[in-house]
């Protein structure tokens, strides 16, 4: 398994162990839903008729394709509610699609906040509270999960590793399993995980 497999292989346990452990029907907010943070900052610059609340979201060199997205928008928002809602859509997919290019990830349409990591609605909660803790927590607890249940289960197959072919196959099938997991978090750590798959020089300052 090359790292770059094994990283996603990592993440994705790592979901899975933090979706395990919130409550059921816990949802939440991410840059291309309509309940996330970018739409939501959308929906107060449209209310007050002020495209500043959007700009921090785009890329300097985009500002004036979103600028003209928001005027155009604005022109045809008072001639019905239906030709309304269609402007505000479009002002929608067009700031998320900008705001995601910036990022160097393709935009797939904007997406309801059940499609969202467990992960990633706490750490917009975090943020929203202006603790940590939580978030922490959770994800501490389901690293610590994951390790001690790999572990015992190489270590109960060790004690019968020399009872049988089929038995050893088992340990090196549990043993494999174990050292790639913590292998895989440790490469997590020391390197982090990019943005949307971008470079994290290119995340800084666009990333959330």
């Amino acid at each position: 398994m090359n790292g770059r497999n094994l990283r996603a292989v990592m993440l994705g346990t790592l979901f899975v162990l933090a979706t395990a452990m919130l409550p059921s029907g816990e949802a939440g907010a991410h840059c291309d839903t309509l309940e996330g943070p970018v739409v939501q900052s959308a929906r107060t610059a449209l209310e007050k008729g002020d495209v500043t609340p959007v700009l921090k979201w785009v890329r300097p060199d985009d500002e004036a394709q979103l600028r003209s997205a928001f005027n155009r928008t604005l022109a045809v928002r008072g001639k019905g509610e239906d030709v309304r809602e269609l402007a505000d859509m479009y002002f929608f997919e067009t700031l998320v699609r900008v705001h995601r290019e910036g990022e160097g990830a393709p935009y797939t349409g904007l997406k309801s906040a059940d499609t969202v990591d467990p992960a990633v609605v706490l750490a917009d909660r975090a943020l929203e509270s202006g603790s940590v803790d939580h978030l922490a927590a959770v994800l501490t607890g389901a690293l610590d999960k994951g390790i001690r249940e790999r572990f015992q289960q190489a270590l109960q197959s060790s004690k019968h590793a020399d009872d049988s072919v089929d038995a050893g196959r088992e340990f090196v099938h549990r043993y494999v399993l174990f050292t790639h997991y913590v292998e895989g978090l440790h490469s997590l750590i020391q390197g982090g995980a990019a943005h949307h798959g971008s470079g994290e020089e290119k995340a800084e300052g666009h990333g959330h």
